[in-house]
């Protein structure tokens, strides 16, 4: 019997350049919570290698800081999978990873991204007070999600 698909969160950012890495701290935080079927995979920036994991995964979110100005709370929109055209190019997105996954691995899984506002792009490994806030509620969000998607 095959292992049933997890709920896949992706955690990216650089932790050394302060609110940059609070998609990481989000993920590392969901994962100390050990949810059942919840996988947790954090990473420096996105790569072609996670392609494979999001293909066996449920449903994912990626979650990511932002500078949008206009954004104060997190935003969670549904994303899929790149149509047409070069799926790689210098840098990996979601779109492109989760698109990589369907061809090569032939399941594209439900996903999202989330974004959470930010402020301080500085050096160093702490979080400005709006980043910890985003944190907070990010977590919220995807204990939300997952119950949502596993039930």
């Amino acid at each position: 019997m095959s292992e049933p698909r997890p709920f896949l969160v992706i955690g990216y950012g650089n932790t050394l350049r302060r609110d940059d890495g609070v998609g990481v701290r989000v993920a590392e935080a969901v994962e100390a919570l050990n949810l059942p079927g919840v996988k947790v995979l954090t990473r420096h920036q996105l790569v072609p290698e996670l392609a494979e994991p999001l293909s066996r995964a449920r449903a994912a979110v990626f979650v990511d800081a932002t500078v949008f100005s206009g954004l104060k709370e997190l935003e969670l929109s549904e994303i899929e999978a790149r149509k047409g055209g070069q799926i790689l190019a210098h840098a990996a997105d979601p779109r492109s990873l989760l698109a990589l996954a369907g061809q090569l691995f032939e399941h594209c899984p439900q996903a999202w991204s989330l974004a959470i506002p930010v402020e301080d792009f500085g050096f160093g490994d702490h979080l400005s007070t709006r980043a910890e806030g985003g944190v907070v509620a990010a977590i919220r969000q995807i204990r939300k999600l997952a119950s949502q998607k596993l039930a």
